[in-house]
C-alpha cells in the first residue's frame, strides 16, 4: 500500500492572537474546511513553535486544523516568556482556544513534547478528545531527559558529547545540562545566545538517524554576537526540564487509565535516541485503545524517512473514523 503524501501547501483562513492571562497572547491559526473535522496540532520543544508544513498533515477538504504557538514560542507573545508557563497553563490554554473557536471535541495530534502535552490534556479533559495521534512519546520524567540529553549521546555520539561538554570551563563539566541552563538564565545575550546555539545544534543532531558529521564550535566565545536568530526552544526546554515538566513523578503513565475509550495511534521511530521505543511501548501496554506503529530505519524527527508518512496515515485513518 502506498503511503499518503503531504497535502499541498495551504494558507490559514483565520489568524488571531488570544489573550491568555498575565502577559501572554497566543498565536492561533486555522486552515482547511471551517466546517470540517476539528483537529489541533501540538508542536514540540517545548518552545519549538508551529511550522507551515504541519498544516499539510491534514486533508484541507475534510479537516478544520488548528495550530497554535504555545506560551513563549513562535509568534505567541512575549517571546520566550517563562512567567506563568507550566504544563497546567498549556492545558488551560487548549481549553481556552477550544472554547474561543466554538469546538466541542477535537482530534489531538502531537509529537515528542507535543505528545506529552496531548496526553496530559487528554487525561485532564477526556470528554473533549475524539482521538490521539502521537509521535515519539515523551513522558517528561527526569530519567527520560537524562537519557535523551546525556546517556544517549554518551553512548552513540561520544565525540559529540565530548565537544558539548568541553565547551564549558572545567569546573562546570560535572553537570553540563545545568551549566548550560544557568547560562540560558543569564540576561546578557553574550552569555545566553552562545549557550542557546549549542544546545539547539546538539539536540538537532540527536533528532535524526543520519546527522552526517555533526560538529560544534571551537568555543562559546566565538558565537557571541553571531548573525543568527537565537532559537527559543533551549530557554523554554530548560525551564520545563529544570522543573520536571511540572508533573508529578510518573504522572502520565500512572494516569493512563484516564485514556480509556479514546482511540489512538502511536508512531515510533525504531532508532529514536531522544524518545526511545520502550517509552511508547510502556504507554501502549496501559492504553488498550492505542495502536503502536514502529517505523523501521527512522529516528526521532517528523522529517525522518517514513515517520511523517506514518503520522499522515494515522490522521487519514481518523478522517474516515470521524467523518
Amino acid at each position: 500500500m502506498t503511503k499518503p503524501a503531504p497535502y499541498p501547501a495551504i494558507e490559514p483562513f483565520d489568524k488571531r492572537w488570544l489573550a491568555a492571562g498575565g502577559p501572554h497572547e497566543l498565536y492561533i491559526e486555522q486552515s482547511g474546511d471551517p466546517e470540517g473535522i476539528p483537529a489541533v496540532y501540538l508542536h514540540g520543544g517545548p518552545g519549538g513553535g508551529c511550522q507551515p508544513s504541519q498544516r499539510r498533515l491534514f486533508d484541507p477538504q475534510r479537516f478544520r486544523a488548528v495550530l497554535f504557538d504555545q506560551r513563549g514560542a513562535g509568534l505567541s507573545r512575549p517571546r520566550r516568556c517563562l512567567e506563568d508557563n507550566t504544563t497546567q497553563h498549556l492545558i488551560a490554554d487548549m481549553e481556552r482556544i477550544r472554547e474561543a473557536l466554538g469546538i466541542e471535541r477535537w482530534l489531538v495530534v502531537g509529537g515528542s513534547w507535543g505528545a506529552l502535552l496531548a496526553l496530559a490534556y487528554a487525561q485532564a479533559h477526556p470528554q473533549r478528545v475524539t482521538g490521539l495521534v502521537l509521535r515519539a512519546v515523551f513522558l517528561g520524567t527526569k530519567d527520560q531527559v537524562d537519557w535523551a540529553l546525556e546517556e544517549a549521546p554518551k553512548t552513540f555520539y561520544p565525540e559529540l558529547w565530548r565537544a558539548f561538554v568541553n565547551l564549558l570551563p572545567a569546573e562546570e563539566r560535572d553537570n553540563p545540562l545545568a551549566a548550560y541552563g544557568a547560562r540560558l538564565e543569564e540576561s546578557d545575550p553574550a552569555v545566553h545566545a552562545p549557550a542557546a546555539y549549542v544546545w539547539h545544534d546538539f539536540e538537532q543532531a540527536l533528532a535524526v538517524l543520519k546527522p552526517g558529521n555533526p560538529t560544534l564550535p571551537a568555543s562559546l566565545d566565538r558565537l557571541a554576537g553571531a548573525a543568527r536568530r537565537i532559537p527559543d526552544s533551549p530557554f523554554v526546554e530548560w525551564h520545563y526540564f529544570k522543573h520536571d515538566c511540572f508533573l508529578a513523578p510518573g504522572q502520565i503513565l500512572e494516569n493512563a487509565g484516564r485514556l480509556a475509550g479514546i482511540p489512538g495511534v502511536i508512531v515510533q521511530g525504531r532508532h529514536d535516541l531522544l524518545c526511545p521505543p520502550a517509552t511508547s511501548r510502556a504507554l501502549a501496554a496501559r492504553w488498550p485503545e492505542a495502536e503502536l506503529r514502529v517505523v523501521e530505519g527512522a529516528g526521532h524527527s517528523l522529517s525522518e524517512p517514513g515517520v511523517g508518512e506514518a503520522v499522515l496515515e494515522a490522521i487519514e485513518g481518523f478522517k474516515e473514523r470521524l467523518g
